[in-house]
């Protein structure tokens, strides 16, 4: 038993799946054809065998009103000839008691039983005159019998035309299961089928543009395979943006890293000659190389980073946001002179904590401040605002704000402030590589926040870090 099903399921391996569910569709359809021809055929033969009985029945019922008092005899015995009325007999329970002449219907003990009163009436097959017979036999009353037979054979030419019909009916109902099953299961799983090609045409040129394509119809009322496909196209766009991405990153890369690599090379090719430089040309040299080296340096680490897509969190402790633009404020103060940097801290703020990695958040606060300083002209300030939203004070939502006073940020050019290596015209000839807003995005994501770039009131560029509303804290006990 257990190889039989080892192979029944090696077969349903090896055999497509339209192939098993058009199969599983035919063998149902099947059944159920066969099972109604055959229950057809049953009641056609109940019936004719039925309305025989009954002229039987009504025969008898002649003979014994038309007969009352006679004695052992036969009554008609032409019953060989369709035409003809049935046959009938009175049949003694003493065989001493029949009669000179013979009987023209078989007299058998059950029959001398039924005369007796000792057995109830029967119906029963016989052969007579070279032909099939049906005949009833029924208590006459004072110990006789009587038996009453009709011709059969047109009852049996019945039942055999109705098994021929009914089989061919059946046989036409099995093919056209076979077929219609084959179409369903072409019909059910063409979506399947066109998964399926375009997974192999992508896995064969490993391009993501392809989809599959649906019928048409309201979202709503999409089938399960439908929907499968539809989840399937919304995975290729996201693969294929993935892959436009880490492309655009590679491409990006390469080409902001061209200009400092060709840089680095030119003075170490000049230092390579230092004999021919004097010690002032050596020293701007050296100071160039140092300066090409820590820019590389620092946009490798950039890129790696954010070629992660996902912002490391290895240890998150409590975090208290104003320490964190504090430091970073006055970190940005000695990095800008020029530029004054405002920090203003809103009621309930100050105690404002937030889950997260401190030197992950600084990192998001200068990233943002050195983007302001870039933009603003000497001497106009940068403004950072700390504040809450909603009414539950510090463990409400917290939102800290970094305002300029530069040229701001073209309508253009917002959807894309946030996207790696992407510059403005108007900052292209600035220095930076257009990845310190990307990382800065990618870190408040992280910590649950989310970072919008927007137009200040007046002008200027208006950068707007939310944290949305502190979850109480879960006790707990040992």
């Amino acid at each position: 038993m257990s190889g039989v099903r080892r192979l029944g399921a090696r077969w349903r391996r090896r055999r497509p799946l339209r192939t098993r569910l058009a199969l599983a569709a035919s063998a149902a359809v099947a059944l159920v054809a066969v099972g109604v021809c055959a229950a057809a055929f049953i009641v056609i033969r109940y019936e004719l065998l039925h309305q025989l009985d009954l002229s039987l029945t009504q025969s008898a019922t002649r003979v014994i009103q038309e007969n009352r008092g006679e004695g052992p005899q036969v009554v008609a015995g032409e019953c060989r000839y369709l035409s003809a009325p049935a046959c009938a007999q009175i049949v003694p329970a003493d065989p001493a008691a029949d009669p000179g002449e013979p009987y023209p219907l078989p007299v058998s003990p059950p029959v001398r039983e039924v005369a007796a009163g000792k057995r109830a009436p029967y119906y029963s097959n016989v052969s007579r005159f070279g032909q099939p017979l049906r005949m009833l036999t029924t208590p006459f009353g004072d110990g006789r019998a009587l038996q009453v037979a009709l011709r059969a054979d047109p009852v049996e030419k019945g039942v055999r035309q109705a098994a021929v019909l009914l089989a061919g009916v059946g046989g036409v109902g099995v093919l056209l299961a076979g077929l219609l099953g084959y179409a369903v299961s072409r019909a059910g799983l063409a979506p399947v089928a066109r998964l399926t090609s375009t997974a192999e045409r992508i896995a064969a040129t490993r391009d993501p543009r392809h989809r599959i394509e649906l019928p048409p119809g309201p979202p709503g009322r999409q089938d399960e395979v439908t929907r499968l496909a539809a989840s399937f196209n919304t995975m290729l766009g996201e693969l294929e943006q993935s892959v436009s991405s880490q492309r655009r990153l590679v491409a990006d890369a390469s080409h902001e890293l061209r200009t400092p690599l060709t840089a680095l090379r030119t003075n170490a090719e000049l230092l390579a000659r230092g004999d021919r430089l004097t010690p002032a040309q050596r020293e701007r040299a050296s100071a160039a190389l140092g300066r090409g080296i820590r820019e590389v340096t620092g946009l490798v680490n950039d890129l790696i980073e954010l070629a992660r897509d996902e912002e490391p969190l290895p240890l998150l402790e409590d975090v208290r946001i104003v320490e964190v633009a504090e430091h970073t404020v006055a970190t940005a103060r000695t990095h800008w002179p020029q530029t004054p940097f405002l920090l203003d801290v809103g009621a309930g703020a100050a105690q404002a904590v937030r889950p997260g990695v401190p030197a992950r958040l600084a990192r998001l606060l200068t990233n943002l401040l050195d983007n302001a300083a870039k933009f603003s002209p000497p001497g106009t300030p940068v403004e950072v605002t700390l504040s809450t939203y909603g009414n539950g004070g510090s463990a409400g939502g917290l939102e800290l704000t970094v305002r300029d006073h530069g040229p701001g940020i073209p309508a253009a050019d917002l959807p894309y402030v946030f996207d790696r290596f992407y510059r403005a015209e108007a900052a292209r000839a600035l220095p930076g590589s257009g990845l310190g807003l990307a990382m800065a995005r990618q870190i408040a994501r992280a910590h649950g926040a989310e970072l919008t770039a927007g137009a200040a009131p007046g002008g200027g560029a208006l950068f707007t870090l939310t944290f949305g509303p502190q979850e109480p804290a879960r006790g707990g006990g040992q």
